[in-house]
């Protein structure tokens, strides 16, 4: 009976996995801008000729779909690796953040060295991957406190910062990067066989060797102790292992950009057909990993039928997101234990606490102030009090309280109404890592506000409609899928990372498909308050803020009750879910609203809250104002910067927050370890 279901799984894993891919091969040459006659396609492959049809499937279609089964299954060995050596079924190039070292790596050589660049760029993506994956290993535990979920943060907050990295070169080197923004995005087009003949020996090379390392890597899945009592060298089969993974990733990268989720997907569809041993399983990825990426590539045709591009990358992480959610609500439903806390601890200030806050405000002010005075001349702090006492003439007045002034306080408020929503959302979650950016709610935001003004051409008065749609939205599939796990804090932060690693693909689509220029994109995608005025202040931001910051105010110690448990909080009378419920309804209305005004800017909801504990404590009514203060100066300061560091030319307010924040977070996970052993 043992022996027939093996003939099953085998018939079902390699015979139907290559049908497949047969399949999607035919279909695959057979799309394209130019319709060519199965017949024709046929001659150009056994019986070529000298005709521009010919040369068409020959050099254009056919090199395109074998890059796709060498990317697919390269990316979908990697995963396999990743996955054991880590010992995390989240693990992948993608959700550990390799996919974005290699990448800004690839793009820092462009501009910086191109000399360097020498074999497509290999050796630049293999180093940009290997510091990565170090850097996302040592940040997580190095192995001592390594867990799935801290592995996956850390990989999320170092895409995060390096993508940043990335952007701002991008926008400051539009030329000299302008060919890499498709490629950014992962795409499979070739116009020869040289990406071919560049990674198809590599690839073969690395696959060899790992599959001669499978009885050691079988080995490794039993756990260290019992690898190094059978005489096995952990550390170095992990290692090399780690490097042929890092290595099947840059040959990728180098070729086709970085593709994300295959990774991902791949081993666990052979995982759930029952393989297990590395023998059949990296074979079976390999096959599965490239019906994946071609069928990706044969999807994303379909959706655009205008064949203008649209990126393999983006299709790929909208159906590697819903799988990475329907993972993390399968292997983490009843609760890992893990309860996510990172926490900085509290200082003992100079001065009495009484004194923060109107130190705080003081600042602010001086800030927007400074914001005011602040143009491509530097600071004019003359000129701007003159204009304050009517001592300057219109047009200086006019760019101060028209263009400057309103632009200033945007970045305020924007700043405050995100502090105050990851304030919140961390309260009613108890998790510490909650942020509209980081459980998905910003990037729902993003989505809805591109479909009002790019897929329904509606006036730019619905854009916070949308997005207040989409962030509710987003908001409420997290909700519905961290029911059955209580809200464990970590299942609500992975079933974030999933959600907005989707939204992220719609956006990415509807970027390309509205064909916004690679400037405009990045900088609307990264967050900016550039050309921000009166009218996005009081419509988008005035009146959310005005609406939910008393009810905010008025509950406020519910998060303190929450703070105890559902159970306690109950038992001292609290209506747990109807209190979580509302106050996030109104955490997501502020972070929706700001959204639709400066766009997708991360890390203030985290950053904020985090610092004020650290400043006052966890009491929440007093964290309330405390926390929109520091977010309003943190995003003010942020827009001063963007607009001074590299005069004439503006950075968004967006990629400094990240450049910032992603360190400060990756920092208190580094100093949350260290505490912990």
């Amino acid at each position: 009976m043992k022996g027939t279901n093996k003939w099953i799984k085998a018939v079902l894993t390699f015979g139907g996995g290559a049908a497949l891919l047969f399949l999607l091969i035919f279909i695959h040459i057979n799309q394209g801008n130019v319709h060519i006659p199965v017949s024709t396609v046929l001659e150009s492959i056994f019986a070529p000729k000298d005709l521009i049809e010919h040369h068409t499937v020959r050099y254009l279609r056919m090199p395109r779909v074998v890059i796709g089964i060498l990317a697919g299954g390269a990316l979908a060995v990697s995963g396999v690796i990743l996955q054991t050596v880590t010992k995390n079924p989240l693990a992948s190039a993608s959700t550990l953040g390799i996919h974005s070292g290699t990448y800004f790596a690839v793009v820092f050589a462009t501009v910086f060295f191109p000399s360097a660049l020498g074999a497509n760029g290999l050796f630049v993506a293999m180093l940009g991957g290997l510091i990565t994956a170090f850097l996302v290993y040592a940040l997580s535990g190095a192995g001592s406190t390594a867990t799935p979920v801290k592995m996956v943060l850390a990989g999320m907050v170092v895409s995060i910062m390096f993508s940043s990295f990335t952007s701002v070169i991008q926008i400051f080197y539009e030329y000299e990067t302008s060919g890499l923004f498709l490629w950014g995005s992962g795409s499979l087009v070739q116009n020869n066989w040289s990406g071919v003949q560049f990674a198809l020996p590599l690839v073969i090379i690395s696959f060899i060797i790992l599959l001669f390392m499978s009885q050691k890597l079988d080995i490794l899945r039993l756990g260290e102790e019992v690898s190094t009592s059978l005489g096995q060298n952990v550390n170095q089969v992990k290692l090399f292992a780690l490097l042929n993974a890092v290595f099947l990733t840059a040959v990728t990268v180098s070729v086709v950009g970085p593709i994300g989720f295959v990774g991902l997907i791949a081993p666990h569809l052979v995982k759930l057909i029952g393989y297990r041993h590395h023998g059949l399983l990296l074979p079976a990825a390999f096959l599965w990993g490239a019906n994946v990426l071609i069928g990706a590539d044969v999807l994303a045709r379909i959706m655009d039928d205008s064949f203008s591009e649209l990126p393999v990358g983006a299709v790929t992480a909208l159906i590697g997101a819903p799988w990475l959610i329907i993972l993390v609500v399968r292997n983490f439903r009843t609760g890992s234990g893990e309860k996510g806390a990172i926490s900085a601890g509290r200082v003992q200030l100079p001065f009495s606490p009484k004194w923060l806050f109107p130190s705080l405000i003081l600042v602010l002010m001086l800030a927007i102030f400074i914001g005011i005075s602040t143009g491509n001349y530097g600071v004019e702090i003359g000129v701007t009090i003159d204009a304050i006492t009517g001592n300057s003439n219109e047009f200086m007045r006019n760019l101060i309280f028209d263009l400057r002034l309103p632009r200033i306080l945007v970045a305020a408020v924007s700043g405050a109404g995100l502090a105050i929503a990851g304030l919140v959302l961390q309260g009613i979650l108890r998790n510490p890592l909650a942020d509209p950016s980081v459980i998905g709610i910003t990037s729902g935001a993003g989505v809805g506000a591109l479909i009002v003004l790019y897929v329904l051409s509606l006036p730019a008065f619905f854009i916070p409609i949308g997005a207040f749609i989409g962030a509710i939205l987003a908001f409420l599939l997290i909700m519905f899928f961290s029911l059955k796990s209580n809200f464990q804090p970590s299942v609500v932060a992975l079933l974030g990372i999933g959600v907005s690693a989707f939204g992220s693909s719609i956006i990415q689509i509807l970027v390309v498909e509205a064909d916004m220029g690679v400037a405009a994109a990045l900088t609307w995608l990264s967050g900016s308050t550039y050309a921000k005025g009166w009218t996005e202040l009081v419509q988008y931001l005035i009146i959310p803020v005005l609406i939910t910051l008393p009810l905010l105010f008025l509950h406020m110690k519910k998060l303190d009750v929450l703070s105890l448990g559902d159970e306690a909080a109950s038992g001292l009378g609290l209506k747990v879910k109807s209190t979580r419920f509302f106050m996030a309804m109104l955490a997501t209305i502020l972070a929706a609203g700001s959204v639709a005004t400066v766009g997708t800017i991360g890390f203030v909801g985290l950053i904020a809250p985090h610092l004020s504990r650290i400043l006052i404590g966890p009491k929440n009514k007093q964290l309330l104002p405390l926390t929109a203060m520091t977010g309003a100066i943190f995003l003010t300061i942020a827009d001063i910067l963007s607009r001074t560091l590299l005069v004439p030319k503006e950075i968004p307010s967006g990629v400094l927050v990240a450049l910032i924040g992603a360190p400060y977070f990756l920092w208190l996970m580094k100093r949350t370890n260290k505490v912990r052993r």
